[in-house]
């Protein structure tokens, strides 16, 4: 092929790609005719406010000695939760009262809490973990401190009640300086009036 016939395909080329290759490095401006970005929507009800209510369910409880039991649980809860859109945040105080029989003369009788949770939205739900400080009393042996971890779903029935489950395990090392290591575990159902 003739130069000649070369050059003129490569400025025909040029000309016809030169101005989608123009540009230049400064930013954009932006265009005053755009609408701000719209502010984040609130999914489902409003979870911010207290609530009270009462809970009741099963509880088991092991140890490292030849102490363990099983059965009914049940008490109050109460707590505030501060929605910030699709996560709340919340603490609560729960008191059950129990009648486990653990063996050997004695009953867990309760188990109180100071929780803090953090959950996700679901529509009119709420999933979220949850973890705390526990204590607990036993008949013969007295009261110990430990701590629990868990997780549960609540479900908001209307925007003042609300309908849950919760599942907790529990830990307290050397039990009121007894050596026994005592592990429990509990699966609840609450219903709770929200403020």
């Amino acid at each position: 092929m003739p130069k000649a016939t070369l050059s003129l395909y490569a400025a025909a080329i040029a000309l016809a790609t030169g101005p989608a290759l123009a540009g230049t490095l400064d930013a954009p401006e932006p265009d005053p005719n755009l609408a701000p970005a719209p502010a984040p929507v609130n999914v489902g009800p409003d979870w911010t406010g207290f609530y009270g209510g009462a809970q009741l369910g099963y509880g088991d409880v092991d140890t490292n000695v030849p102490l363990q039991g099983d059965g009914f649980i049940g008490g109050l809860t109460a707590g505030y939760d501060y929605d910030f859109g699709t996560w709340v945040v919340g603490g609560a105080i729960d008191h059950d009262w129990a009648d486990i029989s653990l063996g050997g003369g004695a009953d867990l009788d309760t188990v109180w809490r100071a929780k803090l949770r953090a959950g996700y939205k679901v529509g009119r739900g709420l999933v979220y973990g949850t973890g705390g400080y526990a204590n607990a009393d036993v008949d013969t042996i007295g009261d110990d401190d430990g701590y629990f971890i868990g997780a549960g779903y609540e479900h908001m029935v209307t925007d003042q009640f609300s309908l849950g489950g919760e599942v907790l395990y529990h830990e307290f090392d050397n039990f009121s300086g007894t050596g026994a290591d005592v592990d429990a575990t509990t699966v609840q159902v609450r219903g709770t009036f929200r403020f």
